[in-house]
């Protein structure tokens, strides 16, 4: 009898538990469903002063108004033939980095910083692209730079390639009836000067887009191949392909680093470390037997002494793998991005036909993908210097320039801190539950949570922020990934008003070609 009533008591219990559980969540969701920010209202909103000139209404208006003037001479539509056509892409340049990076220049400013302004913010057009690959919800710089390069989508990882071929399937990359033609062999063909500037490898993914055609980015040199079991004998790598095939072989600037790429591995490159290729191939002399009338350059002084009119082509090849981050590049050594482009302008210039050029600051995504913000700021500051660069050096009225992103990266801003809040730093003005402050920029996936050993948040007061330090992120992986959203198309220049509203990315060099009067497709030049 004792036994039986244990029994029931603890039946009893057990459902008393279970009612009080469902009663209890269902008073959280109900309270849940109440919650408004404006429950946040103290914190959101004290102890956050305005500048002193946005305080009055007129302030607002005047820049209302000026913003409207420009919008209304908008009216007036650039329907010039583009001479030439310099596409910037900042690889990994999503929306949120634009607006921090823009913020940080404010800030270096001794501003607050939002109210900062970029080079490309000034264009008069903007349009949102979707950059999904054929198979694929979020791109690689592979696939995308097939769409925004040759005006097709293709596959995650494979570059220059219908989607009729699949990863690593290098029969089917090599055979022509798959192969996709870049806006560069296009403008070649129209008798235009070519050529690309990164900060990457010069066989990574992005500027591979405008020569190669794979079924694996990684299939930079023959070394590569073999790592897959494929035999280089039958499938060409990339950088062989850069240096002797069309359109790579004509292209008149080639500037980035990844050197190592085109050596063998039995010599030492201007760096001063062997190269990769197991062949015996020396793809640089080939390239000088190709273009004797060409400059193949190495380092920031020689690049900054090439006479350009004297010139053919230039090969700049500025470290053994990817160019250093600007913040920690020896600038006696490496040249910048903005200096890569003033050359690269200035030769080709010289063609009366125009010019097609890719230039990447490719070390935006670099630094994401290690959840280094500060990084990823500093390079976008400095594709923002490039842009203003070109802009300098090139007439509106004949010159189509483009500044957009392969993909985004899922950098976020968020909190509700106060005006000029240092970008890099903690918000200043609200804690989280746990009571510690927390970092305005912060990523969703990456390597570094900041917990202890107890799996609580570390204090970030307490600890050294630099330059290069990693940002917290929510979920541990072993590297962050790309992020899927739209990412932003500014244009200026002929038919600059093409790029609005929200387009496919693979629209971005069919509209360039329109304009140029390029390519097989419809152009201006039609009538």
């Amino acid at each position: 009898m004792y036994k039986i009533t244990l029994i029931i008591v603890f039946v009893a219990l057990v459902i008393v538990l279970i009612l009080c559980l469902t009663l209890g969540g269902e008073q959280s969701t109900e309270q849940l469903a109440k919650y408004d920010i404006f429950d946040d209202a103290e914190s959101a909103g004290s102890n956050k002063p305005s500048p002193e000139e946005e305080k009055h209404p007129e302030f607002w208006l005047t820049l209302g108004r000026e913003e409207l003037f420009k919008s209304l001479a908008k009216q007036k539509l650039n329907v010039n033939k583009a001479k030439n056509i310099i596409l910037f892409m900042g690889d990994g340049m999503g929306l949120s980095t634009i607006t921090a990076a823009r913020i940080l220049k404010g800030q270096r400013m001794n501003h607050t910083g939002e109210e900062a302004v970029l080079s490309f913010d000034k264009f008069p057009y903007t349009a949102l692209s979707k950059t999904y690959c054929s198979n694929a919800q979020v791109a690689d710089s592979a696939c995308s730079a097939t769409a925004y390069l040759s005006g097709v989508k293709g596959n995650i990882i494979t570059i220059g390639v219908s989607a009729e071929v699949t990863y690593n399937n290098c029969t089917a990359s090599m055979d022509p009836a798959n192969q996709v033609s870049s806006i560069a062999a296009w403008a070649q063909r129209a008798g235009k000067s070519t050529g690309f500037v990164t900060t990457t490898p010069v066989t990574h993914a992005s500027p591979a887009g405008v020569y190669a055609h794979t079924s694996n980015r990684l299939h930079e040199c023959d070394a590569d191949l073999m790592r897959y079991n494929i035999d280089p004998r039958k499938c060409m790598d990339m950088a062989q392909q850069l240096i002797t095939q069309e359109p790579g072989r004509n292209l008149n600037v080639i500037m980035g680093g990844g050197l190592g790429k085109l050596m063998p591995n039995d010599q030492r490159d201007s760096h001063g470390n062997y190269g990769e290729r197991r062949d015996g191939k020396n793809l640089v002399s080939t390239w000088e037997a190709m273009h004797p009338q060409g400059a193949f350059v190495t380092n920031r002084e020689q690049l900054l002494k090439v006479n350009t009119s004297n010139v053919s082509h230039i090969m700049g090849i500025f470290q053994s793998k990817s160019m250093k981050f600007n913040a920690f590049a020896d600038e006696t050594y490496q040249p910048t991005l903005s200096e890569m482009t003033k050359v690269a302008l200035q030769l080709l210039q010289r063609n009366e036909k125009g010019y097609f050029v890719f230039i990447e600051g490719g070390l935006i995504d670099s630094a994401h993908h290690d959840n280094r913000a500060g990084l990823a700021l500093e390079e976008t500051l400095e594709l923002d210097k490039a842009v203003q660069l070109a802009r300098d050096m090139t007439d509106p009225s004949d010159t189509l320039i483009l500044v957009t992103a392969d993909h985004s990266q899922p950098m976020t801003l968020a909190g509700f801190p106060g005006r000029g809040t240092p970008i890099l730093g903690l918000n200043q003005h609200e804690r989280s539950l746990d009571g510690l402050k927390y970092l305005t920029l912060s990523y969703p996936l990456g390597y570094e949570q900041y917990l202890d050993k107890k799996g609580k948040r570390m204090d970030l007061e307490k600890l050294n922020w630099k330059i290069d330090s990693k940002y917290p992120s929510a979920v541990k992986v072993f590297k962050g990934p790309h992020s899927g959203e739209d990412v932003s198309v500014y244009a200026s220049g002929p038919f600059a008003h093409l790029f609005t509203g929200v387009l496919q990315q693979n629209t971005i060099p069919i509209m360039a070609a329109y304009a140029a009067c390029i390519g097989n497709g419809p152009t201006l030049c039609d009538g």
